[in-house]
């Protein structure tokens, strides 16, 4: 099976692809959808006030911010940031102003508080 590349994702290719409905204000292009124990990459479009509800990783998430600013307990993340969440850590995630991130789940995360 050959890789599967794609060219200039990090400068702004992203803007082509298409897109689905992921969480409230949160939209995703999937580059690679694993299932319940698989990795998954996505891109994930995030509108102004978006966010994730507390969560934990059962196994490394990674992330590279692409555009605007994602922030979570520990701080806020430009772009070019990359973020590591290894096994066992929590956290929630929001932005401001909207971001665009690179992501990439070892497994899918645990949600602890849907209500927010």
């Amino acid at each position: 099976m050959p890789n599967i590349a794609y060219p200039a994702l990090i400068h702004g290719g992203w803007r082509d692809l298409a897109f689905e409905h992921f969480r409230d204000g949160i939209t995703v292009h999937w580059l690679l959808k694993g299932g319940p124990a698989e990795p998954s990459v996505a891109i994930l479009n995030y509108r102004p006030g978006a966010g994730v509800p507390r969560h934990r990783h059962v196994a490394l998430e990674t992330i590279v911010v692409l555009e605007g600013t994602q922030s979570d307990e520990n701080g806020d993340y430009l772009p070019g940031s990359v973020i590591l969440n290894p096994v066992g850590t929590e956290h929630s995630v929001w932005t401001k102003h909207g971001c665009v991130v690179l992501i990439q789940w070892n497994l899918p995360v645990v949600i602890l508080d849907e209500t927010k």
